[in-house]
């Protein structure tokens, strides 16, 4: 069967976008082509910075014939039915449509559309510029003649304006071939504002600038390699570790590892070649986390250690070009401006020792807090406070934001398995760093300054790694924080930015998120579901809202201030304080702040179930059993992920499958009933029994359930599913034998009851009317 290879070659694609846009132009040309009803085998993608590739394997010739048969209405149909019919299938008049009868429905029209099948190149050329055109990029560009003002143009292209092709960075060239291992393949043509899809390409861009031509992928691999280009960037990455872990070996060194820092160096390069630069001793006074995020972040290079332990002065670099020189004014280039910021690193941290916060002043703050201003942290967090820095105009200073954070942190701390008084410490000294003259300079380095500074005064270790991880995670890639204490600052972290900012109404706008929310929410949602902590997020965030109102001086704040000082000292359970709260909380007087009379918080928690949908579904979910678990109340992250997974490996089973058909049937008879106004008794009677079918099925749903409900109760979803299981023959057999709407109304009412028990039975895991299938 035929291959199909794209190539679209551009000037250089920023590293972080690259993946994601070589997945969305193989999602984009396989959909299309599937849609226009054709098949392939297999089909794999591949970047570098300078192309986009796409490798169809077993791509059918041609498309199937298409006869079909569209239903249209009675032929005593008014005429403006008649017209949507032939609109709907493409006729001109309707004698061109053909007349069925029914007996009882009478004569109706019925269209018998025949569309022949088409050439896979004739797809391919129709479906290839719509995709490159509407190409979605975080950011794109304009360029070129066509980008001229409409009216104007130049040798020869006419200028398009703002309807000119939009790119990440000026495409270059385009590859379209088609054909079989055994036949030359052929170019599929097709132009976007006067670029021609051909089989030539250009290899690197200074090793091999000549353009050349290709037949299919593996040709096309090969010549690449020949013209200095690594194709594949697994292999880029493979390349620079191996050579990079050689280079370091030689020197008597090793290689501190980061692969996040890998992947986004095999971004920036198609010709990988490593070499090692190197950087005063004087410089290793300063911190090895300073030095090695200085190093990264500013020159995406790695550093080495020495084999007892401490930063070497020497780094690793990749380079994109096999210099005459072997490389050495390259390396002695990147040497100098890894000096530089080394050398501003140097000045500030030594800043920082020696200029400790002017003491006067800080004393209220110092109170407030419970700080000990004779630790150079303290001080700093106290300053933090007595500054007054803003966090939002509408959400008061960073340093009324902090103490919200200790306090959800506190009352977060037992439900995580932390100490209380620990996660109070750390979210108090969490942003404490932001004061320090590093983190002015090198704003990579908050948190990691404040874990630095915590174990220079004798913190508890778990103080200092909250200060560095309670940012995480940072995206989808980031490890989320493991030890108890950084976990209850991450979570009260993100729960106070996002109840605060739903709060003043600020909540994203379709792809308009300034705050960084929705990377908020799917961090809360990943150290829940990834740490296993069991959470009511109705709890907590109501807990979230009465903080920040209390930033407010009104007669709400004051009458929840002395709630607080009454319940504090009861040391109820959590989860019991929690609700007193949330019932405290929707008694209070209706404000534009109170989020139980704006319905702010129950939005607020739809905004999580959303992102949640977003999180399970790349983790291979199915989007019908999400939407079948997840109810408006569901505030059990956890808990969620474990009934969705546990309903799919249920319905993967015969049993779990023919379970669905029998459920689905017995909710769509009782909607159908429902809906008509039929009666369904309260409870079944077992003594309006006539068959041993409905017997048989009432005491299987009487035990399920029962079993069913213990399961849930210990949130053992596998054996809640196992005792459903047990319905699967007697709802079947009940269905085979029973006529459900008998002529007498008691026994239909019963026989309805019943149907509702099966549904009430399915519910308690998931709502079975939402699931495909």
């Amino acid at each position: 069967m035929p291959d199909l290879l794209i190539e679209l070659r551009s000037e250089e694609i920023p590293a972080r976008m690259q993946r994601k846009a070589a997945g969305d132009l193989r999602k984009s040309v396989t959909d299309a082509l599937v849609d226009a009803g054709l098949t392939y085998e297999a089909a794999r993608e591949y970047w570098t910075p300078r192309r986009l590739t796409l490798d169809i394997r077993g791509l059918t010739a041609r498309s199937k014939d298409v006869r079909e048969e569209i239903k249209g209405p009675s032929t005593k149909a008014p005429e403006q039915a008649l017209a949507g019919f032939m609109r709907k299938a493409g006729l001109t008049d309707i004698s061109e449509a053909h007349v069925h009868s029914d007996p009882k429905k009478g004569d109706f029209y019925v269209a018998h559309i025949s569309r022949p099948g088409r050439d896979a190149e004739e797809i391919i050329a129709d479906i290839m510029p719509g995709i490159i055109r509407g190409f979605s990029w975080p950011k794109s560009m304009r360029w070129g003649a066509a980008s001229m003002p409409k009216g104007l143009s130049f040798a020869g292209i006419e200028g398009k304006g703002p309807e000119a092709l939009r790119w990440v960075r000026p495409l270059q060239s385009i590859i379209c071939t088609f054909g079989p291992e055994t036949e030359e393949p052929v170019v599929i043509r097709f132009a976007i504002d006067g670029l021609a899809a051909s089989n030539t390409t250009s290899g690197h861009r200074f090793h091999a600038p000549d353009s050349f031509t290709v037949r299919r992928f593996d040709d096309y691999v090969d010549k690449l390699e020949r013209a200095k280009v690594v194709l594949d960037a697994g292999r880029r990455k493979e390349i620079i570790l191996a050579d990079a872990q050689n280079l370091a070996f030689a020197s008597g060194l090793e290689l501190v590892e980061d692969e996040a820092l890998l992947d986004e160096v095999s971004g920036l390069v198609e010709w990988p070649v490593v070499l090692m630069g190197e950087f005063e001793e004087d410089f290793l006074a300063i911190p090895d986390d300073i030095i090695r995020l200085t190093i990264k972040t500013n020159q995406k290079c790695f550093v080495l250690r020495k084999p007892g332990g401490g930063l070497s002065n020497r780094f690793i670099l990749v380079a994109n070009i096999e210099a005459s020189d072997g490389g050495r004014e390259i390396a002695l280039g990147n040497a100098k401006v890894v000096r530089a910021r080394l050398s501003d690193a140097l000045y500030f941290w030594t800043t920082d020792q020696a200029n400790l916060p002017d003491l006067a002043g800080l004393e209220d703050s110092a109170k407030n807090f419970g700080l000990d201003l004779a630790k150079p942290l303290d001080q700093r967090m106290a300053k933090l406070d007595h500054l007054g820095v803003t966090f939002h105009a509408k959400l008061g200073t960073q340093g009324k934001r902090v103490s919200r954070i200790a306090k959800l942190a506190e009352e977060l701390a037992p439900v995580v398995g932390a100490d209380p008084a620990l996660a109070r410490r750390a979210a108090l000294l969490a942003k404490a760093d932001l004061t320090t003259e590093v983190v002015g300079e090198f704003p990579e380095l908050q948190g990691v300054m404040g874990r630095i500074y915590a174990g220079l005064q004798g913190e508890d270790a778990s103080v200092g790694r909250a200060a560095e991880e309670h940012y995480k995670p940072q995206g989808p890639s980031d490890q989320v924080p493991t030890d108890p204490v950084s976990i209850a600052v991450a979570l009260a972290d993100k729960l106070d930015t996002l109840v605060g900012f739903w709060a003043i109404d600020e909540k994203p706008t379709g792809s308009k998120d300034p705050y960084a929310l929705r990377r908020a929410a799917l961090g809360v949602i990943r150290i829940l579901v990834e740490n296993g902590v069991v959470l009511s997020l109705t709890n907590i965030l109501t807990l979230s809202w009465i903080l920040i109102l209390l930033n407010e001086r009104s007669e709400e704040a004051k009458a929840i201030e002395s709630y607080m000082s009454a319940i504090e000292p009861l040391r109820l359970d959590p989860s019991v304080k929690f609700e007193r709260m949330k019932v405290f909380a929707a008694g209070l007087p209706r404000t534009r702040r109170n989020p139980h009379s704006s319905d702010a918080l129950p939005d607020l928690l739809s905004f999580f179930h959303d992102r949640l949908k977003v999180y399970l579904r790349d983790q291979g979910a199915r989007h019908d059993l999400i939407d079948a678990v997840i109810t408006p109340e569901s505030d059990d992250l956890l808990d969620i992920t474990r009934r969705v997974a546990a309903l799919g490996a249920f319905l993967d089973t015969e049993d779990g499958r023919n379970l669905l058909a029998g459920a689905k049937r017995a909710a769509n008879i009782l909607a159908a009933e429902e809906k008509k106004g039929t009666r369904v008794a309260e409870a079944v009677d077992p003594a309006l029994f006539e068959l041993d079918a409905e017997r048989n099925l009432f005491n299987a749903v009487t035990h399920s359930v029962s079993a069913a409900t213990q399961a849930i109760e210990n949130e053992d979803y596998a054996s809640a599913m196992v005792a459903l299981a047990d319905l699967r023959a007697p709802v079947d057999v009940f269905f085979e034998a029973v006529l459900v709407n008998a002529e007498d109304e008691a026994i239909r009412a019963n026989r309805l009851a019943l149907l509702a028990m099966i549904r009430e039975a399915t519910g308690a895991v998931a709502d079975f009317s939402k699931i495909s299938g």
